[in-house]
C-alpha cells in the first residue's frame, strides 16, 4: 500500500515527478518504522523524530504529528499486514531545477507499508563479520547525522566496501578516529559487564531501537553507557551487536579479522535480545 499527497496507489501506479528535489537533491528525511502484531512499534518515537529531523532542514510536514500517527495506524489497519514495514518519506517537493529550497512550494508525503526481508536466522545464530570503512563519517559540523536525511551516499559507499570484502556490514569512523555507527545500523559492546555505545555528539543517528536497548541494559543492571570509542575498544570487547530497526539486534563475533570474545554471540546480547523480544511479543491488536 502506497500513499503520496492524499492519494492511496499500487506499487505499479505510483510515481512522483522528476523535478522533485528529494530526486535531484536528496532534500528530505525519512523515518523506517516496524510493524509487529498490527501495531507500529515505537510510533510517536518515530514521528517525533521525524519532525525533528524536517524541523532542521527547515522542511514544513503538511500535517501535525497526530494526524500522521492516525493515518499510518489507518494504513496498517487497511493493509491487513500482521508484521511488516512503513518507509514514511518527506521530500522538499516539486520545484524547478536549481537548489533554493523557497522555490518548492509545498512538500510531498510518501509512505509504503510493505514487507521486510529479514536477515537469515543463522546471522542472529552465529553472529557476523564486520569489517572498518575506509571512508568516514561525514562530520557533524558539515551534516549532523541525528537528521535522517534522504542524503545516504555515505552510507552507501560504506556498504559497497563492506560488501566487497564479503560482510554484511562496515563500521564507520569519524573524522577524528572514533567509532560512530555502521551503515544501517548503531553498534555496542560489551565489556566487564557495562554496555557501551557511542555518543550522538561523535556523528550517531540516535535510533529509536539503540534507546531501546539504553533502557533494557539499564534494567539489566549493564551501567549503559554513551561515550565515546575506538577501534581498541571493538576489538577487546567481550561482546559487540548492532541494533537497528531492520536488522532489531544482531551479534558480531569478528571486527577487521579480528574475533570478538570467544567467537560466538554473547550471553549478554541473548539476555537483550530476549528482552527486546518479549517487548514486541507484548504487542497486541
Amino acid at each position: 500500500m502506497i500513499y503520496i499527497d492524499g492519494q492511496y496507489y499500487t506499487k505499479e501506479d505510483a510515481k512522483i515527478s522528476v523535478f522533485d528535489h528529494g530526486l535531484l537533491y536528496g532534500d528530505g528525511v525519512f523515518e523506517g518504522i516496524r510493524i509487529y502484531n498490527h501495531r507500529i512499534f515505537k510510533l510517536k518515537e518515530h514521528v517525533k523524530r521525524l519532525y525533528e529531523s524536517a524541523r532542521t532542514i527547515h522542511l514544513t510536514i503538511a500535517m501535525q504529528p497526530p494526524e500522521l500517527e492516525d493515518l499510518l495506524n489507518q494504513m496498517v489497519a487497511r493493509s491487513g499486514k500482521q508484521n511488516g514495514y512503513i518507509r514514511l518519506v518527506v521530500t522538499r517537493g516539486d520545484g524547478p531545477l536549481g537548489i533554493d529550497p523557497e522555490k518548492c512550494p509545498r512538500s510531498r508525503m510518501i509512505i509504503i507499508v510493505d514487507d521486510i526481508q529479514l536477515y537469515p536466522m543463522e546471522f542472529y545464530e552465529k553472529g557476523i563479520e564486520i569489517i572498518t570503512a575506509s571512508y568516514r563519517r561525514i562530520p557533524v559540523d558539515c551534516l549532523d547525522p541525528r537528521i535522517k536525511s534522504l542524503n545516504y551516499l555515505n552510507n552507501v559507499l560504506a556498504k559497497i566496501e563492506a560488501k566487497q570484502n564479503n560482510c554484511l556490514e562496515s563500521v564507520m569512523l569519524n573524522t577524528a578516529g572514533f567509532v560512530t555507527e555502521c551503515t544501517a545500523d548503531n553498534i555496542f559492546n560489551v565489556k566487564d559487564n557495562v554496555l557501551k555505545t557511542p555518543a550522538t555528539y561523535h556523528g550517531v543517528l540516535a535510533g529509536i531501537t539503540r534507546s531501546v536497548i539504553l533502557e533494557i541494559g539499564d534494567r539489566l543492571g549493564l551501567k549503559p553507557e554513551e561515550g565515546t570509542l575506538t577501534r581498541f575498544d571493538l576489538y577487546n570487547a567481550d561482546e559487540c551487536f548492532l541494533s537497528g530497526t531492520g536488522a532489531e539486534i544482531i551479534p558480531v563475533v569478528r571486527v577487521d579479522r579480528i574475533t570478538i570474545g570467544n567467537g560466538r554471540p554473547g550471553l549478554v546480547t541473548g539476555k537483550i535480545r530476549t528482552q527486546y523480544n518479549e517487548m514486541i511479543n507484548q504487542l497486541e491488536n
